[in-house]
């Protein structure tokens, strides 16, 4: 096998997608689209990738990182002058080059890895990735020879007749001999009403080269798909999460309505868990068997355990553990620690905080920066006063505490292992192990007193 380089042509505005974020940073389910493309090279015996980069060249490298190397297009002058910018990092290397889009958010590993060997196999000098489109228009024409061969590739508007009948068309995807690439790419022409550098003209100059040109058929068209405007990226979204739906599905996960069920592709999830309908599950989620998530949930960067049951409620940036039961209607913010076997019930709201195993806040009480330890019960209404105005202050609560309801811990405090603070109560001071505190006003009852009010009726 020869060696494998690959060039990611990433360096365009997009102006068609009216936005300020450069096109091949728009996500699709949750991944920027070049990090989707560079993700799949990556599962590549591929020696370099090189991004070309333009429009947002700092954005764009900062997010594939040392994912790949860069070549800067300054002026954007056609996908061939695009691929020359790479001839310093890639021209004197012997082997094959892959070139692809940043836009092709869908082309996977094993239709680039079989365009390979097809490249190879066919002994060509470029290599075309084309697909059978339901209706070609607007596409160049793949044109074969009676050995199959590409004869040649015929833009729309210059087909014949008998040539837009044709339905294989090119992708945009190629395959070349590596060296041969970067000696035919410098003889392409600007002579178009563009005025731009076209990679396929590079086809055209090896055809009159006499040199052998192959295609290779994708088995699906939709993942060739280029994403130009927001109802293609709307399109790739769609065609995306069916992909990863029905991954899940065949991995053993029950999704009860999967066209409902939103789930990002670098999500992880366990066997025998069960995701109902309205959930959107994104970022680098992992998720246990045997849970339970949903209905309309929302989790994004989470890592949840076993046996977990997440209702009506959001959860984002926090570890959750297994056998814990959330909603409905909770909301677990950013930095949270739940450990196993803990309740967060209804209306709870969690920053920040700790929950030691077997602890919990069933109703109605916001606990945030806050450690809580194990086997702990929280009172509905209760509340870890944090802020001052200025700083946030840590409350703790200790083993096998009892907070009662309606109480409020003012923090900097800390409630110590088995104490009982009792329902109503404003703590602003340390309770001792094994202490009852009461800190309220003592009840006093005035018998006979409404008769005296003036506005009594």
């Amino acid at each position: 096998m020869s060696n494998r380089y690959a060039i990611v042509l990433a360096a365009g505005q997009g102006t068609r997608m009216k936005s300020k974020l450069y096109k091949v940073l728009h996500p699709v389910c949750g991944k920027p689209m070049v990090q989707h493309v560079v993700d799949q090279l990556i599962n590549l015996d591929i020696k370099d990738i090189v991004t070309i980069i333009g429009h947002g060249a700092d954005l764009v490298k900062s997010q594939l990182g040392k994912d790949s190397a860069y070549a800067l297009q300054e002026e954007q002058l056609g996908t061939a002058h695009a691929a020359l910018q790479a001839k310093d990092i890639l021209a004197d290397k012997d082997g094959v080059t892959i070139v692809v889009c940043g836009d092709t958010p869908l082309i996977r590993a094993e239709t680039m890895e079989a365009l390979f060997n097809h490249h190879e196999e066919t002994k060509a000098k470029a290599t075309i990735l084309t697909a059978v489109a339901s209706d070609p228009t607007g596409y160049g024409r793949i044109v074969r020879n009676e050995s199959g061969l590409v004869e040649k590739i015929v833009e729309h508007k210059d087909a014949t007749e008998a040539e837009r009948t044709i339905a294989e068309i090119n992708t945009g995807t190629y395959c070349f001999d590596n060296e041969t690439l970067f000696a035919a790419i410098q003889n392409v022409s600007n002579n178009n009403s563009q005025g731009e550098y076209y990679l396929p003209d590079v086809i055209e100059i090896l055809k009159n080269s006499n040199e052998v040109i192959s295609a290779y058929q994708s088995e699906e068209f939709e993942e060739t798909l280029g994403v130009n405007d927001r109802v293609a990226l709307a399109e790739a979204e769609r065609i995306m999460r069916k992909r990863i739906t029905t991954a899940q599905m065949r991995n053993g996960v029950t999704l009860i309505d999967p066209a409902n069920t939103y789930i990002d592709a670098d999500v992880t999830i366990g066997q025998d868990t069960i995701i109902y309908p309205g959930t959107i599950i994104s970022g680098l989620t992992t998720i246990g068997t045997d849970c339970q998530i949903g209905p309309n949930s929302e989790i994004n960067n989470c890592e949840i355990g076993n046996n977990t049951v997440i209702r009506q409620s959001l959860a984002y940036d926090s570890s959750i553990g297994s056998e814990v039961n959330i909603g409905p209607f909770a909301h677990i913010r950013p930095q949270s620690e739940i450990g196993d076997e803990v309740k967060i019930g209804n209306f709870v709201e969690v920053k920040k905080a700790a929950f030691g195993r077997g602890s919990k806040a069933s109703h109605l009480s916001y606990i945030g920066d806050a450690e809580v330890g194990s086997n702990v019960n929280i009172g509905c209404g209760s509340i870890t006063v944090n802020y001052d105005g200025h700083n946030k202050h840590l409350t703790k609560i200790e083993d096998n505490v009892f907070i009662g309801c309606n109480s409020n811990l003012v923090a900097p405090v800390t409630v110590g292992k088995g104490a009982y603070v009792a329902a109503g109560s404003t703590i602003t001071k340390d309770v001792p192990e094994e202490a009852l505190s009461i800190a309220r006003a003592r009840q006093i009852n005035k018998d006979q007193y409404v008769g005296k009010l003036k506005f009594k009726k």
